[in-house]
């Protein structure tokens, strides 16, 4: 009988609930910072801003869609927001190829655990794992590609949602009330300490993040603004104890619009 299509016996045996045990064990060449990255660091496109926040029953997570290449716009469709499960989700800022990569692993690491275990990781123990993925990537960051990730999830045996953030070394620090990642985030965090409050609801959430991307957008040029004429629009999505949920871009549309229109006439966003 012929073997073609067959799994091969490392598929086949007990192991660790862990993706990234089993890729180090069979296929290390696959995990991050574990190919040439000699030159190019600084022509290689990195996407910008990240912004998240809390609101009651959940989080929102929101980022720009511009990928820049030194003073080159790289893309302008870039998406770097992703779920990473049913209940979080994970925005890059950084190297774009290597954290779109870094985001997949990690979406892998949390399925295959879900598989192997028969249940989910505590919110915890999934910022704890990105933790470990992005040392991995240590030697990649020290060339110059650096991956600075914002992971943030419903909580489901605290009934809340939560935000974590990174450094390159896979530092991991939990964030209250709001965060932001990325050459726009001093922008985008200046907006959203005089734009969050307590107890706001998802909607009231959802303009919160586009206006502090579109400030960051005005002062910082890596990060793209809404583009009407080409119909692009801030990847948004919110997580609560109904799961991941994209907001569409209709929406999307009309809340910029209501933003200009207010800025137009000077006035706050209601």
């Amino acid at each position: 009988m012929s073997d073609a299509g067959r799994l091969g016996d490392a598929f086949l045996r007990p192991g660790s609930s862990s993706f990234l045990d089993f890729l180090k064990d069979h296929a290390p060449e696959l995990l991050p910072g574990r190919v040439d990255a000699a030159g190019g660091a600084a022509l290689a496109p990195h996407a910008t801003t990240i912004v998240a926040l809390t609101f009651e029953g959940g989080v929102v997570m929101a980022g720009d869609r511009r990928a820049t290449a030194g003073t080159m716009i790289a893309s302008r469709e870039i998406e770097k927001v992703f779920p990473a499960d049913d209940y979080s989700a994970i925005g890059i800022s950084g190297a774009a190829g290597i954290g779109v990569d870094l985001a997949k692993l990690f979406q892998l690491e949390l399925e295959h655990y879900e598989k192997i275990e028969g249940s989910l990781l505590s919110l915890d123990g999934k910022a704890n794992r990105l933790a470990t993925l992005l040392r991995a990537n240590l030697p990649l960051a020290i060339q110059g590609f650096v991956v600075v990730p914002l992971f943030a999830g419903y909580d489901l045996d605290r009934g809340t949602g939560r935000i974590f953030s990174y450094d390159a070394t896979g530092g991991r620090y939990e964030e209250h009330e709001h965060h932001g990642t990325g050459s726009g985030s001093i922008f985008a965090r200046g907006a959203l300490k005089k734009l969050w409050t307590p107890g706001m609801d998802e909607a009231q959430a959802v303009r919160v993040a586009v206006e502090a991307l579109y400030d960051a957008a005005d002062d910082d040029s890596a990060t793209g603004g809404p583009d009407p004429v080409r119909r692009i629009w801030p990847v948004v999505a919110t997580v609560t104890a109904l799961g991941y949920q994209r907001v569409a871009e209709d929406e999307l549309a009309a809340v910029v619009g209501a933003l200009v229109t207010a800025r137009t006439e000077g006035r706050r966003l209601a």
